[in-house]
């Protein structure tokens, strides 16, 4: 095999070669390495490569449904043991698990070969991927442009056909955000159905997700079925589906009622791009037969997003504690912007943090209301097209005063500024669709159906009833059959 037919196969076609002996794992693992030496000094989306190990790995006995394809893991929340998860922070950057996370447990049960460590932002803070430990990860269609976050690293890694799939994480949009960015389907999966543990608990109150980001549906299907499952230290145990996501997506959908909204009270005037973009799904949903009609959001997303800001701030503030105390971490290892963030969170106070959280019921509510008349709620990924790079950086002056506020403990001082409604508009206005399914534990997926005159992918998103995540795989599969994304491919622009 040669890199150009490397770069043409998804992991199930490269399974299957390899199942077949037509391919051996180390002769995959070459090309996947080749393509990260081509293409990474550009688009620094793999941070720490693993390749002794991967070796060794390659040339070993393998088994499960993907044994000897190439993979990466992102660098958060994914620990393999005997290597730093740095979770984008200066203060975790030479701490070592001491054993695999459950996550990266399945993927290695499936057969895969995990040769390297995915960029992502401090502690998963943002939608952008632009640690300071790091530096910038870039989208391959575009190395102006942001792939996103916090699965950015993973997101540019699969885009510029390093591997066809790559582990990522959701707590927010972490892996719909950087499949919208990418050109990638992303399945943020029902709460609780892909493992989190031993090291990290279900983060945020099980709104945080494991999963993948990747170029075909099948891939996601196939990845999907090999990891979700509770585990014993399980907090929020969801049934695993009695069918196969890689049976059901052969099955398509029909007949569905889908209401649509692009309107969004952050960002009350979102891009034309991010407009067409559901308009155009709209249409090819129309054409295979689904009802589908323009409806208003069912929920209050200025209220929503201000309550997922309470929450996540009080448990970046935790994040931030227990960094210093595993580490000894200083104020120096942290950038400015979280040392703020988590300054917020513990002035705001665990009372503030609880109301967010008692208000959850009140979202689930209104979308079980929503999905008594429709199966989905279709929206924009992205509100904007994919940013520029360095389009959210705090300006030095504020970063000094973050950290001097820090240190004071006075983060009531910032509550006061009105700092909070500036970084809802800063940091979820170009992304403020995504957090609902993370606080309602719905799943939600990014398909990629829209590239912007400029030639930048930008997403749409469906959002389903609990445990319908299969049903959301069919539908993509039945409009990745209808729309094709796959020939769109990055390889050009890198």
């Amino acid at each position: 095999m040669n890199l150009s037919e490397y770069l043409r196969l998804d992991a199930t076609d490269l399974a299957r070669l390899v199942a077949g002996g037509e391919v051996t794992p180390a002769e995959l693992l070459a090309l996947a390495r080749a393509r990260a030496d081509a293409v990474n000094s550009q688009l620094n989306a793999v941070v720490r490569r693993m390749d002794e190990t991967a070796d060794a790995r390659a040339s070993g006995e393998l088994s499960g449904p993907f044994a000897g394809v190439p993979f990466l893991i992102k660098d958060l929340a994914q620990e393999y043991r005997g290597f730093p998860t740095s979770c984008g922070s200066r203060s975790l950057a030479r701490y070592v698990a001491p054993e695999h996370s459950n996550i990266v447990g399945r993927f290695l049960d499936a057969g895969l070969v995990i040769f390297g460590k995915t960029n992502t932002p401090e502690f998963g803070a943002k939608g952008i991927t632009e640690p300071e430990l790091w530096g910038a990860a870039r989208n391959p269609w575009n190395t102006d442009h942001t792939p996103g976050g916090s699965s950015g690293g993973s997101g540019a890694a699969v885009a510029a056909g390093i591997v066809p799939a790559a582990g990522a994480n959701d707590g927010g949009g972490s892996i719909r955000i950087p499949a919208a960015c990418n050109g990638l389907v992303g399945l943020k999966p029902t709460r609780g159905l892909s493992p989190f543990g031993p090291a990290t608990g279900e983060s945020m109150f099980g709104m945080a997700v494991q999963g993948v980001v990747s170029r075909t549906v099948r891939d996601a299907a196939g990845l999907y079925d090999a990891i979700v499952g509770p585990t014993d230290g399980s907090v929020y145990p969801t049934p695993t589906p009695t069918t196969s996501f890689a049976d059901r997506i052969t099955t398509a959908p029909t007949a569905l009622r889908i209401g649509y909204s692009a309107s969004s009270a952050i960002n009350p005037k979102p891009d034309p791009e991010a407009i067409a973009a559901v308009e155009h799904a709209a249409t090819i949903l129309e054409g295979l037969g689904h009802h589908v009609e323009e409806v208003s959001p069912p929920y209050d997303d200025g209220a929503l997003s201000r309550d997922f800001l309470t929450i996540w701030f009080a448990v970046l503030a935790t994040e931030v504690d227990e960094a210093r105390k595993l580490t000894g971490a200083t104020d120096r290892d942290f950038e400015a912007d979280t040392l703020a963030l988590a300054e917020i969170g513990r002035s705001t106070g665990v009372v503030a943090a609880f109301a967010a959280l008692n208000k959850v019921n009140e979202y689930v509510l209104s979308l079980e209301r929503f999905h008594r008349s429709y199966d989905y709620f279709l929206t924009p990924t992205l509100a904007t097209p994919p940013l520029r790079i360095g389009a959210t950086d705090t300006p030095p002056l504020l970063q000094r005063a973050s950290r001097v506020i820090s240190k004071a403990r006075a983060g009531s001082l910032l509550s006061r500024t009105g700092i909070l409604d500036d970084l809802i508009e800063e940091s979820l206005g170009w992304v403020p669709y995504t957090q609902l399914a993370n606080l309602t534990g719905r799943p939600a997926i990014s398909v990629p159906l829209h590239w912007t005159e400029s030639g930048l992918p930008l997403g749409v998103q469906f959002v389903g009833r609990l445990g319908t995540d299969g049903d959301l795989l069919a539908l993509a599969a039945q409009l990745e059959q209808a729309a094709p994304w796959v020939h769109r491919y990055a390889d050009t622009a890198v």
